[in-house]
């Protein structure tokens, strides 16, 4: 019976990917090494006729994963304490280990599909050798955007781009750099191209409504003279409404808050509820997080319910 035959390692397996395990090594080889990526555990025998046909399928499918799981082996015959403390009666059996746990498995000789499935399964999210970390890019983008460096995080949201075409989240935000720069026509071009079935996702919606906001703000007079007319008029709701908006689009958050607030707390029902409305849709744009937003929401509760 040949090596292959027995379920052993086969001259082709990479032997970072694809090893045998003892009851002494299985802590390192599965427990320990899970907590960096996930690892299949193929529990075999020599006797065993279906593990025969499982192991090649395996080995296949860990390959192509390109790193994202990695498969150890062990001969139950030789290494009988951990099946037997596991509670694995029958064989062949996988179980997946993820962050030190045991997360899932599955029992018998199944088709290569099935297999492939369930690493699809146990890896989403987990980079293959050699690939970038999209999601932690990702959080280094929205950092430096929250620092105010629309300019680097744009090119941070754009290298995530290059290695994903589609990726929400590196549109949306690139979206809001140039919405944060003034570049409203780039802003638009940008998310056209989100797909229509993503366009509900929030931080696509954030942007757009900011853009719709920017828009809205271009049709207003310079700011100095719509203060004036509030001055003027403190009861001008719509003048008030207009300074909000202005201010908005200069960056100036709290300052449209507190216009808005004020509208609010003189006259809530004014035009439809419209400065309540407008209020929300600032903090859609601005984002959950915004110390405007979190702040802006406990003022308008406080006028709400008191």
């Amino acid at each position: 019976m040949t090596i292959m035959e027995q379920g052993g390692p086969t001259p082709e397996a990479a032997p970072d990917l694809i090893k045998e395990t003892t009851t002494q090594t299985f802590v390192k080889d599965v427990i320990e090494e899970s907590r960096r990526q996930p690892v299949m555990i193929d529990f075999w025998a020599p006797w065993c006729g279906p593990c025969r046909q499982l192991t090649p399928i395996l080995e296949k499918a860990v390959r192509n994963a390109k790193g994202k799981v990695k498969l150890v082996k062990m001969n139950i015959d030789q290494h009988p304490a951990i099946p037997g403390q596991m509670g694995i009666q029958s064989i062949p059996a996988v179980i997946a280990f993820v962050n030190g746990q045991p997360a899932d498995g599955f029992m018998g000789a199944v088709p290569e599909s099935q297999v492939n499935a369930f690493i699809e399964k146990i890896t989403k999210g987990v980079p293959a050798a050699g690939e970038p970390n999209l999601a932690e890019i990702l959080a280094e983008a929205d950092a430096v955007l929250a620092e105010g460096d629309a300019a680097q995080a744009a090119q941070i949201y754009a290298e995530v781009l290059a290695h994903d075409a589609t990726n929400i989240a590196a549109l949306a935000g690139l979206a809001k750099c140039y919405v944060t720069s003034g570049a409203m026509e780039q802003a638009k071009q940008t998310l056209a191209m989100v797909p229509e079935s993503k366009r509900n996702d929030p931080a696509v919606k954030a942007v757009q409504t900011a853009i719709d906001l920017a828009e809205q703000a271009k049709s207003l007079g310079p700011v100095a003279e719509l203060e004036q007319k509030v001055a003027a008029n403190p009861l001008d709701h719509q003048a008030r409404f207009d300074l909000a908006t202005a201010l908005n689009a200069q960056g100036n958050r709290a300052a449209a808050t507190e216009q808005l607030l004020e509208i609010i707390k003189r006259d809530r029902k004014w035009n439809d509820d419209g400065a309540r409305k407008q209020l929300v849709q600032f903090f859609e744009a601005w984002g959950g997080t915004d110390d405007a937003t979190v702040e802006g929401r406990k003022r308008l509760s406080t006028i709400l319910f008191s």
